[in-house]
C-alpha cells in the first residue's frame, strides 16, 4: 500500500495534504481497500466551517456507505466535482485524482494527525 510521506493521517483514514492555510483532504488507500468499489462520493458541506471530527460527507461502496470526517477545522472551498461522474478514482488514485475537498484551515492543527510512520503502524502495516 501507499502512504505519501509528505501527508498527514487520521484514525478515521482520511489523508490531510497542507499547503499554506489550505488542506486538501481525502480518504488513504488503506480505506479505499477495504470499502471496495466506490460508487458514490457525497459531500454537501461546501461553503460551511466544519470543525475536526465532524461529519463532511459520504462514501458510498457496493457492499457498505461510510462517513467522511473532517480532520481539521476549516471552511469547505470546493468539492473535487469530478467524482461525481467518476467516484471510483478514488479507488484508482487516491491521493492524485481521488481527492475529495479543499479546506481553508482556521485555527490550530489538531495534534492527532498522524505522520505516514504512525499511521501504518495504527493499522499494522
Amino acid at each position: 500500500m501507499n502512504f505519501p510521506q509528505e501527508l498527514k493521517y487520521t484514525k478515521d483514514h482520511e489523508w490531510v495534504k497542507i499547503e499554506g492555510d489550505i488542506a486538501t483532504v481525502g480518504i488513504t488507500d488503506f480505506a479505499q481497500k477495504e470499502l471496495g468499489d466506490i460508487v458514490y462520493v457525497e459531500v454537501e458541506t461546501v461553503g460551511e466551517t466544519i470543525e475536526a471530527g465532524e461529519v463532511f460527507g459520504t462514501v458510498e461502496a457496493v457492499k457498505t456507505v461510510s462517513d467522511l470526517f473532517m480532520p481539521l477545522t476549516g471552511e469547505i472551498l470546493e468539492f473535487n466535482s469530478e467524482l461525481e461522474s467518476s467516484p471510483e478514482m478514488v479507488n484508482e488514485s487516491p491521493y492524485e485524482s481521488g481527492w475529495m475537498v479543499k479546506v481553508k484551515i482556521s485555527g490550530d492543527l489538531p495534534s492527532d494527525l498522524m505522520d505516514a510512520d504512525s499511521y501504518k503502524e495504527l493499522i499494522g502495516e
